[in-house]
C-alpha cells in the first residue's frame, strides 16, 4: 500500500482539533516533503523520523515521501507529529498493519534512537479523542497525565518499536490506569493569622461567594499571608474543574500528576510581569497567569506597582471568564474563571494612617499612587478591606483564630445553599438572576437603593453589592436578604470608594 492515514491532534488554545496525517509514497528520486502549514519544529521531524525508523530496525523507503497534515489551513506546531508521521511512513511502505490505524490516535516526539518523549496538551487531546471514540497512544509521561480523563483508553509506549509491535499484533501495549489520587491536600492554615478579625471575615465571604477581594494596609500586616490561605477554605474542585485546570497546566509546561490534580491553583506573578505574561500570547498562543489560575486564585501583590496597561487586561476576563488572544495567523480562547485577590499599600511609603510610623507622602503622591488603579478595575472588585497594623503587644496577646478546617465547613455550607437555590455560586449571578433568586426584602432593597445613590455606585457596583449581600445572608442561613445583611456588606464597598477617592 502506497498511501496511509493516521489520526492525530493539534492544539488551538484549549481545543485539540483533529489532524489527518496522510503519507504517500511515489516512484522517483528519494525525497521527504511535509505540507499542510507545518512550522519549523514539524519540518525538522523529517530527520528525526528517518533516524528513528532506521535505528528501530525498519527500512526507510527509497521513494518520494509526501506527508500532508490536514486540514491545510490549521497551523501545526511542536514535535507531537513525529510519531504519527513515522507510523504513516511504515504503514504506507507495508511494514506495519495499516488496517488498525483507524482505531487509534497518536502523538509523541521521537528521539533518534526511536524513544518517545512527552508532549504538551495530552489531557486536551485525549479528551477530544474520547469524544471521537478512539484510543490514544502516547509517551509514558504524557499517558500518565492523560489517564485522568475518565472512560478514555490510553496506551503508553516508550518507543517507536513498541508502537509498531502493538499495531502488528505482536506485543500489545498496556492500558494506562488512572492514578489513585495524591496525598491529603495541605494548604497554609488560617489559624496562623492572629487578630485581623475583619480581614478574616472578608476572606470567608470571598470564599463563600467566589468574590474578588482587595486588601489595603501597611507593610507587614499579613495581606499576603491572608491571600495564601484562601485556597485552603475554598470548596474542593469538582472533577471537571480539576481536569480543566490540569489541561491548561499541561498546555503550558506539562507535569500534571495525582498530587497536583486536585489542588486549587494559586498564581502570584511578580509586579514586573508583562501583559502577555498575564493574559497569554505568543506566535503560538500559550496560556498566561490568569488562565493558569482557572478555578483558582490569582494573587496580585503590590497592585499599583503593576503597569496600568497590564492591569487593564484583567477587565474582560473578570466579566466573561475567558480570554481571547488574536494574532495575525492564530486565534485562541483560554478559560480564565479565576478569583482575584489583590494587595496594596495605602501610599507609596506604605505608612499612611499607621498608628506609630509617620507617612512621608504628600496628598498628591498618594492620589497619584492610588490613581494607578483605574476606576473600571476597582468597580469589578467585590470586596475591599483595610488590614490594620498590629503592635507587638497586640500580636503577643492575640489568640490564634479559627482553623481553615472550621472556616471551610461554613464556606461549604454556604456554597451548598447557593447550588441548591440557583445552581451556581453567587458571583456568577446575572442582574436578572439576582432579581429572581436573591429574595431581597422590600426594606433591604430600599436601603440598598438609597446607599447606591448616596455612594454614586454604578449599575455594576450595585449588582456586586447585591451579590455580596446575598452571600452574607447565605453565611447566616437566611432564605432572604434582610437589612442587616446589606449593612454588613456596605462597608466593603464603602472602603473601595474611599480607596478610589
Amino acid at each position: 500500500m502506497s498511501l496511509s492515514v493516521v489520526h492525530s491532534r493539534a492544539l488551538a488554545g484549549l481545543d485539540a482539533p483533529p489532524v489527518l496525517v496522510e503519507v504517500h509514497l511515489a516512484n522517483g528520486l528519494p525525497a521527504f516533503n511535509i505540507v499542510g502549514l507545518p512550522d519549523t519544529e514539524v519540518k525538522e521531524s523529517r530527520d528525526r523520523v528517518r533516524a528513528a525508523i532506521l535505528t528501530s530496525g525498519f527500512e526507510f523507503p527509497a521513494k518520494k515521501v509526501t506527508v500532508n497534515l490536514a486540514p491545510a489551513d490549521l497551523p501545526k506546531e511542536s514535535g507531537r507529529f513525529d510519531l504519527p508521521i513515522a507510523i504513516g511512513v511504515l504503514a504506507a511502505s507495508g511494514q506495519i498493519d495499516a488496517s488498525r490505524l483507524a482505531h487509534y490516535e497518536l502523538a509523541g516526539e521521537l528521539g533518534l534512537t526511536g524513544a518517545l518523549r512527552p508532549v504538551r496538551g495530552a489531557l486536551a487531546m485525549v479528551w477530544q479523542a474520547k469524544q471521537a471514540g478512539r484510543a490514544f497512544i502516547l509517551p509514558p509521561d504524557s499517558a500518565t497525565e492523560a489517564a485522568w480523563v475518565s472512560e478514555a483508553t490510553v496506551h503508553p509506549a516508550d518507543s517507536l518499536a513498541a508502537v509498531c509491535a502493538h499495531l502488528n499484533g505482536l506485543v500489545s501495549l498496556p492500558v494506562q490506569q488512572r492514578g489513585e489520587g495524591g496525598a491529603e491536600l495541605k494548604y497554609p492554615d488560617l489559624a496562623d493569622v492572629k487578630g485581623q478579625g475583619t480581614a478574616r471575615l472578608a476572606l470567608e465571604l470571598a470564599a463563600a461567594g467566589g468574590h474578588s477581594l482587595l486588601l489595603v494596609g501597611p507593610p507587614g500586616t499579613g495581606k499576603s499571608m491572608l491571600a495564601a490561605r484562601l485556597p485552603g477554605i475554598l470548596p474542593p474542585l469538582a472533577e471537571h474543574e480539576a481536569l480543566e485546570s490540569a489541561a491548561i497546566r499541561s498546555l503550558s509546561h506539562g507535569g500534571v500528576n495525582a498530587d497536583t490534580l486536585a489542588v486549587r491553583p494559586f498564581r502570584s506573578p511578580h509586579h514586573s510581569a508583562s501583559a502577555v505574561a498575564l493574559v497569554g500570547g505568543g506566535s503560538d498562543p500559550r496560556p498566561g497567569e490568569i488562565s493558569l489560575a482557572h478555578h483558582g486564585v490569582l494573587f496580585l501583590d503590590e497592585l499599583p506597582e503593576f503597569d496600568r496597561k497590564v492591569l487593564e487586561v484583567l477587565r474582560e476576563p473578570l466579566e466573561s471568564g475567558e480570554i481571547h488572544i488574536s494574532r495575525a495567523s492564530r486565534q485562541a480562547v483560554f478559560p480564565a474563571r479565576f478569583q482575584l485577590v489583590a494587595a496594596m499599600n495605602p501610599c507609596p511609603c506604605g505608612y499612611h494612617g499607621h498608628p506609630a510610623k509617620r507617612c512621608r507622602c504628600s496628598f498628591e503622591q498618594i492620589q497619584r499612587y492610588r490613581g494607578k488603579i483605574s476606576g473600571p478595575l476597582l468597580d469589578r472588585i467585590d470586596l475591599t478591606i483595610e488590614v490594620p497594623s498590629l503592635s507587638p503587644s497586640e500580636l503577643d496577646a492575640g489568640v490564634a483564630g479559627e482553623s481553615s478546617e472550621r472556616v471551610r465547613a461554613r464556606v461549604l455550607a454556604a456554597r451548598e445553599r447557593q447550588l441548591a437555590r440557583q445552581g451556581k455560586a453567587n458571583y456568577l449571578l446575572s442582574g436578572r438572576e439576582l432579581d429572581e433568586v436573591a429574595a431581597i426584602e422590600a426594606q433591604a432593597r430600599e436601603m440598598l437603593v438609597q446607599i447606591a445613590e448616596k455612594l454614586g455606585l454604578s449599575a455594576r457596583s450595585y449588582h456586586r453589592l447585591l451579590r455580596v449581600s446575598r452571600t452574607v445572608a447565605d453565611m447566616e442561613d437566611s432564605p432572604s436578604v434582610q437589612r442587616e445583611h446589606v449593612m454588613q456588606a456596605v462597608p466593603f464597598r464603602r472602603a473601595m470608594q474611599d480607596c478610589d477617592s
